[in-house]
């Protein structure tokens, strides 16, 4: 009987130990600096990698041992590995196609801007629309709108409007063809403001969350299938090559689902991508109920490493680029906003009531729900919505979310803490923005702008993103993705144009914490965490060769740090040109 229990314990340990039945490893990656970002963020020198995953990590004589005649061996030479990285907030169907048309440069002020139309304006007919998106006026040096005599002078004979979201400018025509005169008046029961001179009465062209009344039309030639296939195919391709083999499309509309699916089935596509479906948030409760629950009992929710539909957002605020996110305190007269109402706190757009039950219906149906919301007001309102849910049923094992989740507060991360709330955040924000978001609201109220540190010490998952938009190019696009400068960002939180100093530098982080906002929390924040975000055994071979060691290397290089080779389940996907 003894013999009989020795021989079935020898047995077992054989089968675990995959001794009797393993193959060889496809793969062996050895004499490197593999940092694993697993809960100890130990450092190791090899690992081997079979049929996409993980199959051993250690020293390299360990590894090596393991190969056989038909593995590959990849020598580092003592190059750094990290895992691979995803960006927690993208939309890149729209922003592989922005410059389908025609090339867009970058604007650095109003005289760009003016530049740029009276450009169109030469190669359009007479009379053709004129439309510029997404240039912020947070970021040009000018902090302001163009005016419409600006852009009448650029373009008299055509409409232009220049919008960024709900605000927007436009020139005489413009505002002439779409019945916007200084008697017009808002109506439809939504905010906004069409701004007028206050010594004339004259209208300067500026529309203040009412661009949704200019009937601009578009003049762009349309993308075929296969051309919006090769677009995004390409913006994919430049995500791989700064290390990114992960991707959260956070408004994900039907489009989008289909073109994903396409490149899916085609096997061509290059990050695994998690899809928050997008919702409105005003439509009528059998609207609402109807979208989740087709986003619940869609093929895709089924859960795939490649490609998987599991989240819902909404719009419930503003943004700060465009003076309109929702604050708990004013925000001030301001002549870079155009705010001249000493009690104006910004835009909310989704009453409370609805708010939790959305949220509700949502996270019943397997769905993570997540809001656009910027200021501290909305965010504050979104925590507390998913606190009242709390109290019929946890919510944390949905792991509802934050998008953008700018301003906070000691009061919502304590609660974001205790009820399992996540976020994703923008950190390039911080460096392209905080400049102006110091001179309109103050060193004080910023105590609270994107405070990874505080977040990291209360245990809230927060994971790094950039909400890209525009442009391929990781940092000439409207919003970089590049997760080396936002990750050099939250190390530093210095802002551009800010004589050289840090803003609020008590909550910067490590780089080690750096390195998890783009890794494992991401995937936490995505239910992945057992899949990917970190190097071990039983993982998916995601990872990155990087050219310096962004644990070593003098801080103002982090922003600078490039990609040799990029792998997706053990495959070559990018690799530098020599």
């Amino acid at each position: 009987m003894r013999n009989c229990f020795l021989i079935l314990n020898l047995v077992g340990w054989l089968l675990t130990a995959n001794w009797v039945t393993a193959a060889p490893p496809d793969l062996v990656v050895t004499h490197g600096k593999i940092v694993t970002v697993d809960a100890k963020f130990s450092i190791a020198e090899a690992f081997a990698v079979r049929e996409g995953r993980i199959v051993a990590v250690g020293k390299n004589d360990e590894i090596l041992a393991l190969a056989g005649e038909g593995t590959q061996k990849l020598n580092l030479g003592g190059k750094t590995v990290i895992p691979g990285m995803c960006d927690s907030h993208v939309h890149p169907t729209g922003a592989a196609l922005y410059e389908y048309d025609h090339p867009i440069p970058e604007m650095d002020t109003i005289a760009d801007v003016l530049k740029y139309v009276a450009a169109r304006a030469e190669v359009l007919p007479d009379g053709e629309w004129i439309s510029l998106s997404q240039v912020f006026i947070t970021r040009l040096r000018d902090q302001r709108y163009p005016n419409r005599k600006e852009l009448d002078a650029a373009a008299p004979k055509n409409p232009v409007i220049f919008a960024t979201g709900p605000d927007a400018s436009c020139n005489s025509l413009a505002l002439e063809l779409s019945g916007i005169d200084k008697n017009f008046q808002i109506t439809d029961g939504k905010s906004g403001q069409i701004e007028k001179d206050p010594v004339t009465g004259e209208l300067t062209g500026i529309l203040r969350n009412a661009s949704r009344f200019v009937k601009a039309k578009s003049n762009g030639k349309s993308a075929s299938e296969a051309e919006r296939q090769a677009a995004l195919k390409k913006l994919l391709a430049d995500y791989n090559s700064v290390g990114l083999t992960s991707i959260a499309d956070r408004n994900a509309g039907d489009g989008a689902v289909n073109a994903y699916k396409t490149l899916k089935d085609k096997g061509e596509l290059t990050c695994r991508v998690f899809l928050s479906y997008s919702l409105n948030g005003n439509g009528t409760k059998k609207e609402i109920e109807d979208r989740l629950t087709g986003a619940a009992n869609h093929p895709l929710h089924k859960y795939d490493s490649m490609l998987w539909l599991r989240g819902i957002k909404v719009f419930l605020d503003g943004g700060m680029l465009t003076g309109s996110a929702y604050m708990r305190e004013p925000w001030g007269k301001s002549e870079i906003y155009s705010i001249t109402d000493p009690d104006y706190r910004g835009i909310r757009f989704i009453p409370q009531e609805n708010l939790v039950h959305m949220a509700k219906f949502a996270l019943q149906h397997d769905l993570q729900f997540t809001a656009h919301s910027v200021g501290d007001a909305a965010v504050l309102a979104l925590v507390d919505a998913y606190v009242e849910i709390n109290k019929e049923f946890p919510v944390a094992p949905q792991r509802p979310c934050i998008t953008h989740c700018n301003f906070m507060s000691a009061e919502a991360i304590e609660k974001m803490a205790q009820v399992g709330i996540v976020a994703d955040l923008q950190p390039a924000w911080l460096w392209l923005d905080g400049a102006t978001l110091h001179k309109q609201f103050g060193n004080e109220r910023l105590a609270y702008f994107q405070p990874y540190k505080s977040c990291f010490d209360k245990g809230v998952v927060v994971g790094g993103g950039s909400d890209h938009m525009q442009k391929i190019g990781s940092l000439r696009s409207v919003n970089p993705y590049n997760p080396f400068l936002a990750m050099w960002v939250t190390l530093t939180r210095q802002p551009r144009r800010f004589d050289d100093k840090p803003l609020h530098p008590e909550q910067a982080i490590t780089r080690e914490q750096a390195l998890r906002l783009y890794t494992i929390n991401n995937a936490y924040l995505t239910f992945e965490e057992k899949e990917k975000g970190s190097l071990e055994t039983g993982k998916l071979a995601d990872f990155v060769v990087l050219k310096s060691d962004i644990l070593t290397c003098p801080v103002e290089e982090v922003r600078n740090i490039t990609v040799d080779q990029t792998y997706l389940g053990g495959k070559l996907i990018y690799t530098a040109t020599k």
